[in-house]
């Protein structure tokens, strides 16, 4: 039985992946844990989940460590802000549990501490802006399509998601720029957000990404590669966040089973692409 700890666990995301958990025949709850100042603390986090009552009480960020010294966790789950993650991560690295971290957000500085952390601790680690299946299919077709199409087709980026997702441009509209411009040979420094408003200078290489917050989206990604007469457009469109859940489970299962020690891997890794 894999024994689950999940930060964030009474999020949007949180939530879903509690109603996937019980469904596992080898997986329980073992800890859920949210922000100290949350409404659903000691509550018991099936309830809130809609899935009946599960024995697990909600439990404050600030119980952490305590938590994962008395429940023994065999993987810690974390979908909460990107400096909570961080701090989350850091206590189950030093305590030796394994990670999965879907949580975005992350600055340059922060992704190299939760790199460091991971390493000298020498836990297994799953990180990953979108653990959807589909997602990580659709960043395989755009890493080909640009690496087929070449550099004189101009590349822009158009993400939609709710009213309520704190980060722009999304996580994995950003990955979805970086390997573009892997693919492409192309300098990170020329990802830009938006477009600034009034006259435009003359076009370079620059990928542009486009953010809208509106309604209840789960999610939804559109690249387009555009060259001379014609257009390509890849999208990928989350109908509900059980596709990212579902994407959890997988990596679970992946990181307790096949990580590797220190080891920062992805849902490329998991899903073998």
């Amino acid at each position: 039985m894999i024994r689950v700890a999940l930060c964030g666990a009474c999020g949007r995301m949180g939530r879903e992946i509690i109603k996937q958990l019980v469904k596992q025949p080898d997986m329980k709850l073992s800890a859920a844990i949210e922000a100290p100042d949350s409404p659903f603390l000691g509550k018991d986090a099936g309830a809130v989940a809609g899935v009946g009552k599960l024995g697990v009480k909600v439990e404050s960020a600030k119980e952490l460590p305590k938590a994962l010294k008395e429940k023994k966790p065999d993987v810690l789950v974390d979908f909460t802000r990107a400096e909570a993650a961080v701090e989350n991560v850091r206590i189950a690295a030093e305590l030796g549990v394994p990670v999965v971290v879907g949580t975005t957000g992350f600055s340059a500085e922060q992704k190299k501490m939760l790199e460091e952390v991971i390493s000298r601790n020498k836990i297994p680690a799953v990180i990953s802006p979108n653990m959807s299946v589909g997602v990580n299919v659709f960043f395989k077709l755009v890493s080909e399509t640009a690496r087929m199409l070449g550099p004189d087709y101009e590349v822009e980026i158009v993400e939609t998601h709710h009213h309520g997702k704190l980060d722009a441009p999304s996580g994995t509209a950003l990955k979805a720029a970086k390997l573009i411009a892997d693919a492409l040979g192309l300098s990170e420094d020329l990802i830009k957000t938006g477009r600034p408003a009034g006259k435009q200078e003359k076009r370079g290489k620059e990928i542009y990404i486009h953010s809208l917050r509106v309604g209840d989206v789960a999610g939804e990604h559109t690249v387009v590669f555009a060259g001379p007469a014609e257009r390509i457009e890849l999208t990928h469109r989350a109908h509900s966040r059980e596709t990212f859940a579902a994407g959890v489970i997988r990596a679970i299962r992946f990181v307790k089973e096949h990580g590797k020690a220190g080891k920062v891997h992805d849902m490329w890794n998991v899903l073998g692409l």
